[in-house]
């Protein structure tokens, strides 16, 4: 039926949570897939190739939009995604066998979903079953996936001793940044405008400067020629956290003193006059005062790792083969990163 594949691509475009489940949608759609050699076998498990460029794909997607992989980055990108489908391999025989059982509440309602968003499709109507059959036995490993994980990574708070040393080996981690405040007169500019406005700003800009230098009221000009919404306030600005401002600005005030004028740059808005009127050095924040902090992200930290060593564990045990002919060469200074 010609329409069935457009709708496959619908269902899999509504499934960005799943997006594993819109691969199954998809091949059930496209037909069985081609045969040839297994990507992998992982114990009893075999992995097809068209089950590893269903994943190549949906990863693709997903980090890369609809462009490929920088060539540099090929290799290693297939090697990650083939591991992470030998590991959802290794995971979901692991969460069954710990006894876990697919959510039927939640996937019933993302069934009742697909529903509600397709119901005045004849398509759907008419496909409903078969594009299910494909697509619930992906949503019940997704929903034994996600339980696994939920359970590995929860980890109860740190008492004070473990959340202090913590702390102590993350100090950087609660460091409030350098505060910067500045005044600005933004000569502003649409960026679809002409070379010709760009041109013009640059020059009102020299102008202004010139005038600033010579001893001009920096908030009276401000006033005056700003399109910037501290205009009113003659270019004054509140503090700002290093990092949220463009690095262009950065560039100029790095190299500032309080009080002193940067020369004019160019923003993405238009051609700005920055002045450095205040820096506040960074603080190195008490313990005290982030305890909270520091025990969630030793919780992070924590589940991450007993994720981590849970997937080590398990390759360990398992007999794992894979055929490497579906990946690119790695180059040789790769090979020898990845070897250490």
């Amino acid at each position: 039926m010609m329409l069935l594949p457009v709708l496959s691509r619908l269902l899999a475009a509504s499934l960005a949570g799943a997006a594993l489940a819109g691969a199954a949608l998809a091949a059930a759609a496209a037909g069985p897939a081609p045969e040839g050699r297994p990507f992998a076998t992982v114990g009893d498990t075999v992995l097809s190739a068209a089950d590893y460029q269903r994943a190549l794909a949906v990863a693709m997607r997903r980090k890369y939009y609809h462009a490929k992989p920088p060539e540099a980055e090929l290799a290693l990108f297939q090697r990650e995604v083939g591991d992470e489908l030998v590991n959802r391999v290794l995971l979901l025989d692991e969460a069954k066998r710990r006894g876990l059982q697919p959510d039927r509440r939640q996937i019933d309602a993302t069934v009742a979903g697909y529903d509600r968003q397709y119901r005045g499709s004849a398509n759907w109507a008419a496909n409903r079953d078969r594009m299910l059959a494909a697509v619930l036995p992906q949503l019940e490993r997704d929903s034994l996936f996600e339980q696994l994980q939920q359970s590995v990574r929860r980890v109860a708070a740190p008492d004070a001793v473990t959340a202090r040393a913590y702390y102590e080996g993350h100090r950087e981690l609660f460091v409030e940044p350098e505060q910067v405040k500045l005044g600005v007169i933004l000569l502003r500019v649409d960026p679809s405008s002409p070379q010709s406005a760009w041109d013009g700003a640059w020059a009102e800009a020299r102008t202004l400067h010139a005038k600033l230098q010579a001893g001009a009221d920096f908030a009276e000009l401000a006033r005056l020629h700003s399109g910037d919404r501290s205009a009113a306030r003659g270019g004054a600005m509140d503090y700002t956290h290093r990092g949220m401002l463009p690095e262009a600005v950065h560039g100029i005030v790095d190299a500032l003193q309080p009080g002193q004028l940067g020369a004019p740059v160019q923003l993405l808005e238009g051609v700005a006059i920055l002045r450095l009127d205040d820096r506040r050095a960074a603080v190195q924040r008490r313990f005290e005062d982030v305890r909270e902090r520091a025990a969630e992200l030793w919780q992070r930290d924590e589940g991450e790792a007993r994720w981590k060593a849970l997937i080590a564990q398990l390759r360990r045990g398992a007999t794992i083969r894979i055929d490497e002919s579906h990946y690119a060469p790695l180059r040789a200074t790769t090979e020898k990163a990845r070897s250490g």
